[in-house]
């Protein structure tokens, strides 16, 4: 199995999710986005890519690469793993002083494709002391189910979640029984 890993915005491609991944004995792509310098749509179309030219089987993302595992999720119809997703960037990135007007505009034309989401897809990981996406009630809706982890404590950061406890004890279930 393969997994394409998305950080968030001002992140790094190895975060948090990417280390607890490997640690877990997973083969793990990737990448970097300077997300203030392309465009969401551009973004989603190199991602789609990657997916792809790395034959990936499992997406996993974290913040706003959330997002974008969403809506590789739905175009795929894979498993994905979303750990404090910001599934509403065009209301949550402005106030991280993203400023792009048309991005913006790109975000909103693009979230309601998540509403076409197979749950049985998905599983969540999400901090009940996020200080960045303060209310996963809208998370919950999309995406809950049997795989949604609430952390107490946990914080925005996945460095504050027991991300390498939660895929180690229920990696076959997030990843539909995909083999590492």
């Amino acid at each position: 199995m393969k997994i394409l890993n998305i950080h968030g915005y001002k992140g790094l491609a190895k975060n948090s999710a990417y280390c607890a991944l490997t640690e877990c004995g997973y083969d793990v792509c990737s990448v970097g986005i300077d997300y203030d310098s392309e465009m969401p749509l551009s973004v989603l179309e190199r991602l789609c890519v990657e997916y792809e030219k790395n034959e990936c089987n499992a997406v996993v993302g974290t913040s706003l690469g959330g997002f974008f595992a969403a809506l590789i999720c739905v175009k795929k119809n894979c498993p994905a793993l979303f750990i404090n997703p910001c599934l509403l960037p065009c209301v949550v990135l402005p106030e991280l002083g993203y400023s792009n007007e048309n991005g913006i505009a790109e975000f909103s034309s693009m979230t309601g494709d998540i509403s076409d989401i197979d749950v049985k897809n998905v599983s969540a990981v999400v901090g009940l002391k996020d200080e960045i996406i303060k209310n996963h009630d809208y998370t919950k809706k999309i995406l809950g189910n049997e795989r949604y982890y609430s952390v107490e404590g946990g914080r925005h950061s996945g460095a504050t979640l027991p991300l390498k406890e939660i895929i180690t004890k229920y990696g076959k279930e997030i990843f539909l029984g995909g083999k590492l």
